[in-house]
Order: structure tokens, then sequence, then C-alpha cells
């Protein structure tokens, strides 16, 4: 908006030359997480007392972490104060005709409405589940496969109109028309390697990227800042690999498929991380507020997305690997207490409790230690997965 702005001025009066500043996409980049910052320390209190006043209190669930039961009542929902330092934030300093950041948007608030649905279930009906599981992986995979089937061509072409081109190609095709090699899958750590996926096998990876992500994030949600840090760091180091694929210049020179337009996702993973730095001095231990499933399934989604678009997915999975260990976690409890309850007449557990960070605590382990230490290991990931920029 600022950037329409400014360049509007420009055109009315030729002195205004100091407003170029506002065409740099690192100084928009910088902004944009100063204002996501500052609207979520200066809004963050307002936000806990309303919500506080609403009592709109976290539920324990009864099979919880003992530890856990003294946190009932805390303000939960506090995502929304992340959406809205987010939303502000990218919509004052984003180029507004930039088609990536708008489904970036849409998708991040798509799986926020779906977490708030839960959310409020909990908290209104009192029901510490929340939203059946059918239903809200119903309204995910609609959203998961809407922006994959939009992200397909949009990726592989240069502008919406080239995208509904490559779309009336594809139907009048008989569904089979070959996409660009930036569309195929892409591995780390070497030059220009890129299977191709096709249409339909980029839609089913985009989707399970996407609501995985979605779900494993909120899944990795459980402890006073556990989610939202390892979300800042691996959300900037997106907006590393958007700069460099969005710029003609550094993706010929690293190896990367030049995407036109990625660049400007820098300016919602600069926003996510202010807004995600003000949520944390809210929720560090012992939390003030929690996110919810309208804070986590959104970021979740935002996170896979980006990395479609960037087409680092794989990449993700790296940087994000406490994500994924947390989700696989879940499975392989699942799994195992029903394969021995079959077998023996009596489900087993693998791990003490799951997620995985339970399974620490249940070891022995403070809260702040498998917080902090969650934290380290996802520094040391995201600079493995950076690692790739020039180790090609």
């Amino acid at each position: 908006m600022l950037l329409s702005l400014t360049q509007w001025l420009q055109s009315l009066d030729p002195d205004l030359g100091f407003l170029r500043v506002f065409q740099y996409l690192t100084f928009r980049a910088v902004m944009a997480a100063l204002t996501a910052l500052l609207i979520g320390l200066l809004a963050g209190p307002y936000v806990i007392r309303r919500l506080t006043e609403l009592k709109i209190g976290q539920p324990i669930r009864g099979y919880g972490m003992e530890t856990h039961f003294s946190k009932s009542g805390t303000p939960t929902m506090g995502g929304v104060l992340i959406l809205l330092s987010i939303a502000i934030a990218t919509l004052l300093w984003f180029d507004l005709s930039n088609r990536f950041v708008w489904i970036v948007l849409i998708v991040t608030l798509g799986f926020g409405a779906v977490g708030w649905a839960d959310d409020w279930r909990k908290v209104v009906r009192k029901d510490p589940e929340g939203m059946p599981s059918r239903e809200k992986y119903l309204w995910q995979s609609l959203i998961g496969l809407l922006a994959a089937l939009y992200l397909v061509f949009s990726i592989s072409e240069s502008n919406n109109y080239k995208v509904l081109e490559l779309f009336v190609s594809w139907v009048q095709s008989g569904f089979d028309v070959n996409l660009p090699p930036k569309a195929g899958l892409l591995l780390p750590f070497f030059k220009e390697v890129s299977y191709p996926l096709g249409v339909l096998g980029f839609v089913v990876m985009t989707y399970l990227v996407i609501v995985g992500s979605s779900n494993a994030v909120n899944l990795t949600d459980g402890l006073d800042g556990l989610a939202i840090m390892p979300v800042v760091m691996v959300g900037s180091a997106l907006g590393v690999f958007a700069y460099v694929t969005g710029s003609v210049v550094y993706s010929k020179y690293l190896f990367f498929p030049y995407i036109p337009g990625s660049g400007e996702l820098l300016i919602f993973c600069a926003a996510m991380a202010g807004a995600g730095l003000a949520f944390l001095w809210f929720n560090t231990h012992p939390a003030q507020v929690f996110m919810g499933d309208v804070g986590a399934l959104a970021l979740g989604g935002a996170l896979g997305t980006i990395a479609v678009i960037v087409r680092q997915e794989i990449v993700l999975a790296i940087m994000g690997g406490i994500f994924v260990v947390e989700a696989l976690s879940v499975m392989v409890q699942v799994s195992y207490f029903k394969y021995t309850k079959r077998r023996y007449g009596e489900g087993r557990r693998f791990f003490k409790m799951a997620p995985l960070h339970h399974h620490f605590e249940k070891s022995g382990w403070k809260e702040t230690q498998v917080v902090v230490r969650f934290w380290i290991i996802t520094m040391l990931l995201c600079l493995v997965g950076l690692s790739t920029l020039k180790l090609r």
C-alpha cells in the first residue's frame, strides 16, 4: 500500500526522489518486521485483557501432563494477535499487485479461520477436543487443494493472464501438459537437479506440504514458546530463499530457479518474524496467552505455502525438523498402540507420551529445558538449510 502511495506521489512531484527508498525490497522487509513487532507489543496487553474478559481460557485435557493443569484458564486464541500483526504489516509494505503474497495471505487467514472455529468450540462449548478431526481435515484439505491448483500454474508462468492460458491449455490437452523444470521437485545440495512431477504430482505434493506443515506446527504448539520461535526462524530462512528466487542475478548465480514475484514474499516472512517475536513476549514461560489453533494452523500453512512457491519443500522439512519429528512421534504412537492392541489385546505406547515434547517432560526435563533445546536444534537445522544456498 505504501509502495503504491509513494510511487503516486513521485509521479506528481519528481522532487520527492527520497521516496525511492520504498522501492527497495530489503527496506520494506525491515519496516514490515518492525511494524508487526510494534503492533504486537502495543496491542498484546489489550488483546490478552479482552480474551480474559470474554473468559476464553485454555481447557486442559484430563489425560494431559499433570504439571500443565495449573495453565487451565490461561487466555487462548492469541494467534489472532499474530495474524492481525502480520496482515496489517504485510498490507502496508508489500506490492499490492503481487499474486504470491496474496495467495499466502489467503491460505494463512483460511487456516486461521479453521483454527478459530476449533478454538471457539473448545472455549465456548467447553470441549477440550474442539472440532472433530474429520471436519477440521476436510476444511484444511479444501484450502490446501485450491492453493495447490493455483500454484501449479502460477509458478510456471509470470502473470495471472498467462496462468489462465496455461490452465486452458491443460484442460484442452486432456489434462496433460508439460511444466517447466522449476515446477519440478528440487533436490538440495545438487545443481539444477529437478524431478518432473506433472500437474497431478505437483498438486498432491503441494497439498501434503501445506496441510502437513499446518498440522505439524499445531502438534508442536504444546509448551510455552515452543512453536513460535521455530516458526520465526524457519520463516526468516524461507524469506532468504524467497529473496534469492525472486532475483534474476542471485538465482542465476546460485543455480536456483528464477520465479518472478517470489521475492516479495520476503515482506510476509519479515512480518511473520516481527509478529512472532512480539507474541513470544507474552507467550514465554509462564505464558500469559496461548496462540491456539487459530495461530498454529495458520502459521504452519503459511510456511508450507511459501516453501512451495520458492521450490524448497525438502529444505522446509530439514529446517522444520522439529515440526516433522513432533508429527511423526504422534503417528508412531498411534500406530504402535493400535498394532499392539490388535496383536496382544492391550495397547502399548512407544513413547511415554506424544507429541515428543511431552515424552521429554515425562523423562524429567523441565518445560523450559525442552523449549530452549528445541530452539537450539531448530537454529542448527536452519543453518543447514541455508547452507544449501551455496553448497550445490
